[in-house]
């Protein structure tokens, strides 16, 4: 075993034993990490509140080679998530955010870019004077995308050709991506979307563009915008995210 430091998010916590907790973590130079914390649950354990969800510490673990939990030994908090204090939403959105790390990031994988742009966003909540909507869609995207499962959405999933830049264009949720009218025959689970929101959603997944930060450009199409993401998250991972219940800008369907 060989000891790891890290800078790390809580992105997940679940009880073990009377004294202990399984902790998720998602690191910059590890991706995601799964540890073990002995005595996490004493009053006065060793971890302290460095372990709160959506907490950013400085953990020290035991990397494990085989397929044993990683031991988490110690845990600093650098900073802790106060997007409640602005509006309990937004505290709900960083629980998303958490969620789609858990359900779309495998272990021991890093994504630095994704990482950084987790704690920009997770800063983002805590600004009162951001509308926080745009933040969610273009961390959605940012997530996708890093991990490989961006829709396609300016190539025709079927052969490859550019999609017209006027009219509607028919996006496949089983295809993955967008369908131009000679391959779109035969899909099942067609989105007809406007070329306008097809062209926002590219925008926002743009890691060199500041398109996400036009509000009045997202609510625009955000009608047609949010029916879509959670359309493809939905067929992506075979159940409906857990988060869209309680968050109302996920649940506009």
């Amino acid at each position: 075993m060989s000891a790891e430091k890290t800078d790390a998010i809580v992105i997940r916590s679940v009880d073990f034993s009377e004294t202990s907790s399984i902790v998720t973590f998602f690191s910059r130079e590890f991706g995601k990490l799964s540890t073990l914390a002995k005595g996490a649950r004493r009053k006065k354990g060793p971890f302290e509140s460095a372990l709160d969800l959506l907490a950013t510490c400085r953990i020290v673990f035991l990397h494990k080679s085989n397929d044993a939990l990683d031991l988490l030994t110690e845990a600093k908090l650098v900073n802790r998530l106060r997007a409640s204090e602005v509006d309990l939403h937004r505290l709900y959105a960083g629980y998303y955010f958490a969620e789609l790390l858990q359900n779309l990031t495998d272990e021991m994988d890093p994504h630095p870019e994704l990482y950084d742009v987790t704690l920009e966003s997770l800063r983002l909540l805590e600004d009162g004077e951001v509308l926080y909507e745009p933040v969610v869609l273009r961390y959605e995207l940012t997530v996708l995308r890093e991990t490989g499962h961006l829709p396609s959405l300016r190539q025709c999933v079927g052969c490859g050709q550019g999609i017209s830049s006027t009219g509607r264009v028919a996006f496949g949720l089983i295809a993955g991506g967008v369908l131009c009218p000679t391959c779109r025959a035969g899909h099942r689970r067609l989105v007809s979307l406007r070329h306008e929101v097809l062209s926002v959603i590219n925008d926002f997944s743009d890691p060199k563009s500041d398109a996400w930060r036009n509000a009045l450009e997202y609510r625009e199409y955000e009608k047609e915008i949010r029916p879509l993401i959670n359309s493809y998250l939905t067929h992506l991972l075979g159940k409906k995210m857990r988060l869209h219940r309680f968050l109302p800008i996920l649940g506009k369907v």
